[in-house]
């Protein structure tokens, strides 16, 4: 089985190529490097992809082009190169859809990056799953769906009709485009829904970067909100294992699913969403405080109001994904940001 991995070069994209890679599964990758963050990073990343497949004797290749891109899209999901040459990994039997413009704050910025990308881009992709009789489709959801929600902890049976970002926007009209391919051309497909990512490798754009980056150069951090936010930070190991046993379990349809009464966590048609989080709320000033502690340093805060777009909490009800995959993540913040602590000292020698 050779898997489709779009956004390969990303965070989460990377880490998963390389668990693949590791258990023998070939992997195509696509991802435009775009210069959204540092493309060094990507590269370096994509360099640990090739090594990695070389020692397994695992085929691994990339197409670098954007998800917009038909040309691009349609080489990747019949084995070929942009030159019309076949890969070693051959043509995918399932794909990971990661690729995607991040950032609730950027798409303030932005928006049209994200309609892009997002709509355009993911649209491409479901018509490559529907033509090349892709056996699962899972993709990149997000948190940022719940938008204006408040009852916590999150959970799929919620609505979530009233997003605050385009960013979230876009991740809900993901959903439902892939539920009407589901629907219509038995598309089995999952959402996954990530909550607050992070670990080695991770985002420059991110909260555990940013703050690493500025605490060891002595300068001060941004905390927004007044400090008073709350995240369900999940690290990245425990996303790539729920990952790839969503992905070895394709989407089926719901026997019990009633249409007088529809449940927005499941349907008739073989399309699923789940929550990935580690169902264990962090306040923002207690995950700063795991970053002093594994830096041995002080961190200077700069307190700032509630960004537009931003929400002041999240926390996952991931029932679902435990009862559907067995696996519930469970990475504590102190253990999360110390290895990616060690990681950053080792990556930038500081």
């Amino acid at each position: 089985m050779s898997v489709l991995v779009t956004g390969a070069a990303g965070f989460i994209g990377f880490h998963l190529s390389r668990r693949l890679l590791e258990r023998g599964t070939p992997v195509i990758g696509l991802d435009n490097l775009n210069p959204y963050y540092d493309p060094a990073l990507k590269r370096a990343r994509l360099a640990k992809l090739h090594e990695l497949a070389e020692a397994h004797a695992v085929p691994f290749a990339l197409i670098q082009g954007d998800l917009e891109d038909k040309a691009a899209v349609e080489a990747a999901f019949h084995g070929r190169d942009l030159a019309g040459n076949p890969l070693p990994p051959g043509p995918p039997e399932r794909v990971v859809n990661l690729a995607a413009q991040a950032g609730v704050r950027y798409s303030l910025e932005n928006p049209s990056a994200y309609i892009q990308a997002n709509l355009a881009g993911f649209g491409q992709i479901l018509e490559g799953c529907r033509h090349h009789k892709v056996a699962h489709l899972v993709y990149a959801s997000s948190s940022s769906v719940y938008g204006g929600n408040t009852a916590l902890p999150f959970s799929e049976h919620q609505s979530v009709d009233h997003p605050v970002s385009l960013y979230a926007a876009s991740k809900k009209a993901n959903e439902l485009m892939a539920h009407t391919y589901s629907h219509l051309f038995d598309l089995p497909a999952t959402g996954l829904r990530f909550f607050t990512v992070y670990g080695p490798w991770g985002r420059p754009d991110m909260a555990l970067f940013l703050f690493t980056r500025a605490m060891l150069a002595g300068q001060p951090i941004d905390v927004f909100n007044d400090g008073q936010m709350v995240r369900d930070f999940t690290y990245i190991d425990d996303i790539v294992e729920s990952l790839v046993r969503v992905l070895d379990k394709p989407a089926a349809p719901d026997p019990t699913f009633n249409t007088a009464a529809p449940d927005p966590a499941t349907s008739w048609a073989p399309h699923r969403v789940f929550n990935i989080g580690n169902s264990n709320p962090t306040p923002l000033m207690a995950y700063i405080e795991a970053i002093e502690a594994a830096l041995g340093t002080t961190a200077q805060k700069r307190f700032l109001p509630m960004q537009l777009g931003d929400v002041p909490a999240t926390a996952a009800d991931t029932t679902a994904l435990e009862a559907w995959t067995g696996f519930r993540p469970n990475t504590s913040v102190q253990v999360g940001v110390a290895r990616f602590v060690a990681w950053y000292r080792e990556f930038y020698g500081v």
